[in-house]
């Protein structure tokens, strides 16, 4: 995270408008929130444990960018990051996912992340040593003789050589000149059976890892065997061998624990569908008790995992919901509280979409371009095309369910079908997609209701 000291609240929104369009109020309030947890981190004196994150309720239509700017904010801060659905968990007690589970796979995404960032470290190290490991296989080193009355000027003479003979074959394998070469490698067993526990018992919610303790009680075999294969896999395996060894678990542990409980986002979609609208509804008691399991949890308690104990108080949450039917006075008073910043999202206007089309790295558009260059196609928009396109999807968002970008997924796929499917067998070179092609494509389609609610 020592990034985040250059990153402040505008250079984060702008970083977040390279991806997104417009929100411009609910990206603020995510870089205030990511900035205060730099800030947090600075503080010297004792009162830095009591300065709790403020978490976010974003509130709008699907498609609109709520996860989107979660997502890329996590990227952003290098933080471990997880998008779960508040709808399916259920109440303690009941068969299904516990809220707790959140808190056990952010710890398992952030192990993941940290052991790719430290054998990233050692990747060089480990290559290296692996070249020698591997020479050390094709060529074993000369062993000391004691029975010659001169066998300490034989084995130095053949040491010499054999240190040459060393440096011609470290040149070749560089050089890949031994690629095509057959070698025999010594393999380590794998261990221990590795078990995987499916149960709807809820296991993984004690500190312990059942899979490791039956594996543990299984007969272990530590031999060695060899195994034929090619230079360049041989180097791939003993490079996999030595990241392995060159990587500690405990500091893999202790750093992913660290990002958990410091610098941990999880975002929470479709949190409206727990809220509790009718208060006589017998439905309604499973919702609430939901929202009572994740109380807890939001407010900053400690949370058994079988890496060890992840304490949730400056975990930032996100929570997103349509409210469409509830509202977030809907959600129990206590879980409220726990969300102090709420932003609405607007719905995506016509020129919203077409600022999607083009303006993100990931626009759709350069995303189309890119397949269509995998069939030496070139594929262009004129600009009003791209107008119309968004004219399309603006239309079908509002006289239909109002999907957000979604939408535009949906309209380009129907509008470049054809050309998806014949390119491969066709000569072209080149397709320029004009207003004229976008109206006969899509005009019918968007002006027949029935038939747009199938296919738009």
């Amino acid at each position: 995270m020592a990034e985040m000291k250059t990153l402040t609240p505008r250079k984060i929104v702008k970083e977040l408008n390279k991806y997104i369009i417009g929100q411009d109020e609910a990206k603020r309030h995510v870089a205030i929130a990511m900035r205060n947890r730099w800030r947090r981190q600075n503080v010297k004196t004792d009162i830095q444990s009591e300065i709790m994150p403020n978490n976010i309720i974003l509130i709008g239509p699907t498609g609109v960018g709520k996860t989107e700017i979660a997502r890329r904010l996590s990227k952003l801060a290098n933080a471990p990051f997880i998008k779960v659905e508040a709808s399916k968990f259920t109440e303690v007690g009941y068969v299904g996912r516990d809220v707790e589970s959140m808190v056990r796979e952010l710890m398992d995404v952030a192990i993941n992340d940290t052991r790719a960032e430290l054998v990233e470290q050692v990747k060089a190290k480990a290559f290296e040593n692996a070249k020698h490991k591997l020479l050390d296989q094709m060529l074993p080193p000369p062993k000391k003789s004691f029975t010659s009355e001169n066998s300490d000027v034989d084995y130095e003479e053949k040491l010499a050589s054999y240190k040459r003979t060393r440096a011609k074959f470290l040149k070749k394998l560089e050089d890949g000149q031994l690629d095509d070469r057959d070698v025999e490698i010594s393999v380590e067993n794998a261990g221990p059976p590795h078990v995987e526990v499916f149960s709807n018992i809820g296991f993984e919610a004690f500190d312990l890892n059942i899979g490791e303790m039956i594996s543990n009680m299984m007969p272990q075999k530590k031999d060695k065997k060899a195994k034929s294969m090619k230079v360049p896999q041989a180097l791939a395996h003993l490079q996999q061998a030595e990241e392995t060894r060159l990587v500690n678990k405990e500091k893999v542990m202790e750093i992913a624990k660290d990002k958990v409980e410091n610098h941990g986002i999880i975002f929470i979609d479709e949190i409206d569908k727990i809220a509790s609208t009718n208060k006589d509804n017998k439905t309604d008691v499973s919702r609430s008790g939901v929202q009572r399991d994740l109380l807890p949890i939001v407010e900053g308690s400690n949370v058994p995992t079988k890496h060890g104990i992840i304490n949730t108080s400056h975990i930032l949450f996100i929570a997103a919901g349509a409210f469409h039917t509830a509202k977030p006075s809907d959600l129990i008073p206590e879980l409220q509280g726990r969300f102090p910043i709420r932003v609405e999202l607007n719905s995506l206007t016509r020129e919203d979409f077409e600022k999607i089309l083009t303006i993100p790295k990931n626009a759709l558009i350069k995303q189309y371009e890119a397949l269509f260059k995998t069939e030496r196609v070139k594929l262009s928009f004129e600009a009003e095309a791209i107008s119309e396109l968004a004219a399309y999807a603006a239309d079908a968002n509002e006289k239909m369910e109002d999907i957000g970008a979604r939408r535009l997924h949906t309209i380009l796929s129907t509008l470049l079908e054809e050309y998806l499917f014949e390119m491969p067998e066709t000569k072209y070179k080149s397709i320029n997609i004009n207003k004229e092609i976008v109206v006969e494509k899509l005009s019918d389609l968007v002006k027949n209701e029935d038939l747009s609610r199938y296919i738009l």
